[in-house]
């Protein structure tokens, strides 16, 4: 019973060894070999896959540019809701139509973790 599987055991271990174990949409490869994920998160300049967390934004249920969650402790961002010029990182006006990005709130997996504040907003 233990034979029939011995073979197809010795042939995935000699197809990775050749091939590696990597997923099919790996893009960047680590330096001990493995497949790193891009962190799209750049949070030093307040960036987000090139969307700038600053501006207009509109609350959509599907089809965001970001995914967030809003959390008490340990946030990517803070947040101050502003009624006019949201110039500086972390400032969001909330509008209904002519975004400059969309949000969907979610409760797992979030693109990035908000905090809500009422002063000094921008990266913690």
């Amino acid at each position: 019973m233990i034979r029939k599987y011995i073979f197809p055991f010795l042939v995935s271990i000699v197809v990775f060894s050749f091939l590696g174990f990597y997923p099919t949409d790996c893009s960047m490869e680590g330096d001990a070999g493995g497949c790193l994920t891009a962190n799209p998160a750049q949070l030093d300049n307040c960036t987000w896959n090139d969307i700038e967390l600053k501006g207009k934004v509109q609350f959509v249920e599907s089809f965001p540019d970001i995914k967030i969650q809003f959390v008490d402790a340990f946030p990517d961002l803070k947040v101050k809701f502003v009624d006019a010029f949201p110039d500086d990182c972390g400032e969001w006006q909330v509008v209904e139509s002519f975004p400059d990005f969309k949000i969907q709130i979610v409760d797992a997996f979030p693109d990035i973790k908000i905090q809500v504040v009422d002063a000094f907003p921008g990266l913690p």
